[in-house]
């Protein structure tokens, strides 16, 4: 185990827990980890209208969500905290959050369980933005009775206003560290959402939520979905290139097989929509025309991590410049369309074909 230094207190860590958040990132920033054999996107039109009969200087980019009021459709996926590395990152990301008034998902909080030496680089977020909606995270699998009062603790420290359960079975399936074992998390997300005070998100991590789950998941009382559909980041990838790294042929062949797993995120946004419950349209987002297709669908918003995490690397500037086009282009896509506001936009039609229409 690693000795680490914090305010002068030297503390032990769990170095398998460090290291593997240190890899991720690292090989989330270095390498092609994106599902880019097809954009389904592509598959998804807005109908064009000639006559708008809106100035674009009056379009409303502002939307409610679980109580917030956002000036612009957006969430900062959750990205990383629990290494030196990640208190940077969120600093960041916190400024360009309070920047433009959007809500905020920070990284797995699980590092916090084994001890808090690493709790400045998730709270940092807070201390740069008081204001905005701010969320914690954890994986389903470390949710238990006798992690309970661990993660209540851990909001509380972070200052978070909610909290992300986050469903990463294809991961945990294929990654060496991995732990795939799903029985009973119905009723641990159920037993967690009455133990709570805060509002529970429910997270996909690339492979999308179905209709089904989508319906079970708000019986259990949950307060929103993130779909995280198949398109954007993929943590097949990301888990080849960690077991290349090790020189693992088995855990290489069996991300490599299932590369290509998940739903769409256009099929998961109209899937889980039909739950009622607010949806977060992410997975491969990429451009503001992207995000109006997504919330044409039913998203109330989208969201956003890995270029947000290159741009990050650059600094605050960066993050804000590329946000500010992405903005402009759901402004202009909304113009096109002749929406007013994100209201108007989900009752426009679209036109699904290719892959996403079979799908359908």
């Amino acid at each position: 185990m690693p000795i680490c230094l914090r305010d002068g207190v030297t503390t032990l860590m769990s170095d398998e827990t460090i290291q593997r958040k240190v890899e991720h990132l690292e090989v989330a920033l270095s390498d092609e980890v994106e599902s880019n054999k097809i954009s389904f996107w592509q598959d998804v039109e807005l109908i064009h209208t000639c006559l708008p009969e809106i100035d674009i200087d009056e379009i409303d980019l502002s939307v409610s969500f679980l109580g917030w009021k956002l000036k612009y459709p957006f969430i900062l996926s959750a990205l990383t905290g629990g290494c030196k590395r990640a208190e940077k990152i969120n600093r960041v990301l916190a400024e360009v959050a309070k920047h433009f008034s959007v809500g905020m998902q920070l990284g797995s909080g699980r590092v916090l369980f084994e001890n808090e030496a690493y709790l400045h680089t998730y709270r940092i977020a807070r201390d740069i933005a008081p204001e905005i909606p701010l969320f914690a995270n954890i994986g389903v699998p470390q949710i238990n009775k006798q992690n309970f009062e661990k993660i209540k603790r851990m909001v509380e420290s972070i200052g978070a206003d909610g909290l992300v359960v986050h469903l990463n079975f294809l991961q945990e399936a294929l990654m060496i560290e991995g732990e795939p074992f799903a029985k009973d998390r119905l009723s641990a997300i159920e037993n967690l959402v009455k133990f709570l005070s805060v509002p529970v998100i429910v997270k996909e991590t690339g492979c999308g939520i179905s209709r089904e789950i989508a319906m079970k998941l708000k019986d259990l009382g949950v307060s929103a979905l993130d779909v995280a559909g198949k398109g954007g980041t993929s943590m097949a990838l990301i888990e080849l290139k960690r077991a290349k790294l090790r020189n693992n042929l088995r855990h290489e062949r069996l991300c490599r097989i299932f590369s290509d797993w998940g739903i769409p995120t256009p099929i998961s946004i109209i899937e889980a929509k039909t739950s009622g419950l607010p949806i977060i349209g992410s997975g491969g987002i990429r451009t503001g025309l992207d995000a109006a297709k997504a919330i044409a669908l039913g998203a109330d918003l989208v969201g956003m991590a890995r270029p947000l995490l290159l741009w990050a690397q650059v600094g605050t500037d960066k993050v804000i410049d590329g946000l500010e086009i992405f903005f402009n282009e759901l402004k202009i896509a909304m113009f096109l369309t002749g929406s007013r506001n994100l209201s108007d936009l989900r009752k426009k039609r679209v036109l699904i074909k290719g892959q996403v229409r079979e799908w359908i």
